[in-house]
């Protein structure tokens, strides 16, 4: 299968568009698995552009870029490797380890580059707030999303014009001459959501909130066997009693959700509460203990 020209078109757009969405718009359509999602809707393989998007965005859940930092650009790498995968027949597993993680961290340097051309714009607005020219304060700001969305489009273009031949030849090679290699990318593509995660625990407070983390762990594993085991036995007496017609969703995902937000609610309840309480003196001294000298409950 091909890359069609509309399809790289799309997708040159969308690459220019997700990186102002992550900058200004902020609708979380700059994000790996939104990328993963549209890249997959376009090439026509949804779930495959989700496993590699949805893949990505856990390899960066911990990775921000504190103080104007550059870090991979997980959107890009994305793009590229969810439109090889679908157009090339290449695994999604092969396609982050051989594509999207080399080409999201190849990005760092079109990133940079375009925050020097940015510079530009940035100089060209400071002599007009100088001149008090907010027509073209305006207009250099909207000026200055040029270099951040061709720092994009451009590599993702040419990538898709130029580079399926290259891409369709390298996969031959590893399924092939080099299959060990090949299968060794396709195990580190599946664990790079771990290395996300313990990058995110790294920063999380853990050691202060660690029973929220037992409970999480616990809850998840039992929630995912005991879904998994009806869905089975469903599934299993649909085949033997022609006349049942029960269906039996797995939905752990959504009742782990749901658990997680009433424990964040209970806890965001407490804050406030504790946040609201008097930090004051008591309000006299014969307040702090009863008739029997014993401490008050709200003092301990």
């Amino acid at each position: 299968m091909d890359i069609s020209w509309w399809q790289i078109l799309l997708l040159t757009l969308y690459a220019g568009y997700q990186i102002l969405d992550e900058l200004e718009i902020n609708s979380s359509a700059g994000s790996a698995v939104f990328a993963g999602f549209i890249t997959g809707v376009i090439m026509g393989d949804v779930k495959a552009g989700l496993l590699i998007g949805g893949s990505m965005q856990l390899t960066i859940l911990g990775v921000g870029t504190f103080g104007g930092a550059s870090r991979i650009d997980a959107n890009s790498g994305t793009v590229l490797a969810t439109a090889f995968s679908v157009a090339i027949g290449m695994k999604p597993e092969q396609a982050i380890a051989a594509i999207a993680v080399p080409v999201a961290s190849l990005m760092i340097q079109t990133d940079i580059l375009a925050r020097f051309a940015n510079t530009y714009f940035a100089h060209r607005i400071d002599k007009n707030i100088e001149d008090f020219n907010y027509s073209a304060i305006n207009r250099n700001f909207l000026l200055g999303n040029l270099p951040w969305a061709l720092s994009r489009m451009l590599p993702v273009f040419l990538a898709l014009a130029f580079g399926g031949g290259l891409v369709t030849r390298v996969v031959n090679y590893l399924n092939t001459d080099l299959k060990w290699l090949g299968d060794g990318l396709a195990v580190a593509g599946a664990i790079l959501p771990a290395v996300g995660f313990a990058i995110l625990l790294r920063y999380l407070p853990v050691k202060k909130h660690f029973p929220y983390l037992v409970l999480g762990f616990t809850l998840t594993a039992l929630l995912s066997t005991i879904f998994t085991n009806v869905q089975t036995l469903g599934t299993g007496l649909q085949g033997v009693a022609k006349g049942f017609t029960g269906a039996f969703n797995s939905l752990p995902m959504l009742a782990i959700a749901l658990i997680g937000f009433g424990l964040a609610a209970i806890s965001y309840k407490n804050s406030l509460a504790n946040n609201n309480r008097p930090s004051g003196p008591s309000q006299d001294s014969s307040s702090a203990n009863n008739d029997e000298g014993e401490i008050e409950d709200d003092e301990l």
